[in-house]
């Protein structure tokens, strides 16, 4: 009877660290996706979306990324990256509206489109800044779908999640709006000065230093159909959830020896 403990401890510890095991599995996975963070998800607030591009297409280099702008939203300020030349392309609104300073609007940024100066290699990645106002639409969710173009095929980032489902395997980044809070989150030029140091973190950072992104003309895009969370925050989560996992095979191993004749 005694030895039953020791035996029922050391499963109880392989079932944790199996658990936790494929969290960090999913959470690396989530990570190789093309996703979208904001600094701001409030109602009728201005905001920074990062776009992470974390790999290329089944290890070709990515040479283009065109983010489909949400129908709400009308008006996209891209964020100069001195890798990647930046096109908007707008579709006509019909009837015009009129937007929070009285101006009449005709035409909305559809679409956002960088194109790379350098195919981004496969195994780096990079991030793409946009500042807009966030949507008067609290409680509800903004897709970004993204067409991730490469030296050799491309990545559609457009699937949309079904409620009870799994997660696709190509979801389109997303964003979901909460409540307004009042103050700064509707000051414009807070959220321009954030960009400008993005901006410039990004030109302080790349290979090219110092080189401004060119807006391209040309051909229209063809229309998107119908990623970070970034990084850094990624991996705090992935460092948690190791640390996590050590302290519970660490405890699991305690537990059996404690109870041992």
């Amino acid at each position: 009877m005694s030895h039953s403990f020791p035996r029922a401890g050391t499963r109880m510890v392989v079932v944790a660290a199996g658990v936790a095991a494929l969290s960090l599995a999913g959470a690396l996975a989530a990570d190789a996706h093309v996703t979208v963070s904001a600094d701001t998800t409030a109602a009728g607030s201005y905001a920074l979306l990062t776009f992470s591009v974390p790999h290329g297409c089944d290890g070709s280099a990515t040479t283009r990324i065109a983010i489909k702008i949400p129908d709400q939203v009308t008006a996209v300020t891209p964020t100069v990256n001195p890798n990647w030349d930046v096109q908007t392309v707008t579709a006509a609104l019909n009837p015009p509206i009129t937007d929070s300073d009285g101006d009449q609007l005709t035409e909305r940024v559809d679409q956002v489109v960088y194109t790379a100066r350098t195919p981004l290699a496969a195994d780096l990645r990079d991030a793409l800044v946009l500042s807009l106002q966030v949507p008067e639409v609290a409680g509800q969710s903004l897709s970004f779908p993204v067409i991730q173009t490469c030296e050799v095929g491309e990545t559609d980032w457009i699937e949309q999640p079904v409620a009870g489902q799994p997660e696709p395997a190509h979801p389109a980044p997303s964003i979901q709006v909460t409540a307004a809070t009042g103050g700064g989150d509707h000051d414009p030029a807070m959220t321009e000065s954030a960009s400008a140091g993005a901006s410039a973190g990004a030109a302080a950072t790349s290979p090219s230093a110092g080189a401004s992104a060119a807006a391209t003309g040309g051909a229209q895009v063809a229309a998107a159909a119908a990623p970070d969370t970034g990084s850094s925050s990624t991996g705090l989560a992935i460092a948690g959830l190791v640390a996590g996992v050590l302290g519970l095979i660490v405890g699991g191993i305690a537990l059996v020896r404690s109870r041992r004749p």
